[in-house]
């Protein structure tokens, strides 16, 4: 396993991390970037549903819950907020400094 994109797509990827194997650089950008990618994708999911489908949000979790409306608003508004900090933290700046020191 070289530098290769197609790499961390290998089944044994992982397994390689786990038995001690060497992970270049390039492979540990390229994993960092898909869980960008898909982080951002159940945010925006997340974010469209809140949007776009609020009022069902709202019964559903209504029934498990005693929430007024506001409240409901304000833990999903901050629910997204460390979601997104968390994004930003821990998959983009390590990914960002990847590139910039290789």
């Amino acid at each position: 396993m070289g530098s290769d994109h197609a790499d961390v797509f290998h089944p044994y990827f992982f397994l390689r991390l786990k038995i001690g194997g060497v992970v270049t650089a390039n492979e540990i950008k390229h994993v960092l970037l898909w869980c960008v990618g898909l982080n951002y994708l159940v945010l925006l999911i997340w974010a469209g549903v809140f949007v776009f489908a609020h009022d069902w949000m709202f019964r559903l979790h209504s029934r498990w819950f005693r929430l007024s409306v506001e409240t409901f608003d304000a833990i999903h508004y901050a629910g997204l907020a460390v979601y997104k900090i968390g994004i930003l933290l821990l998959n983009l700046v390590p990914l960002v400094a990847l590139c910039l020191v290789s």
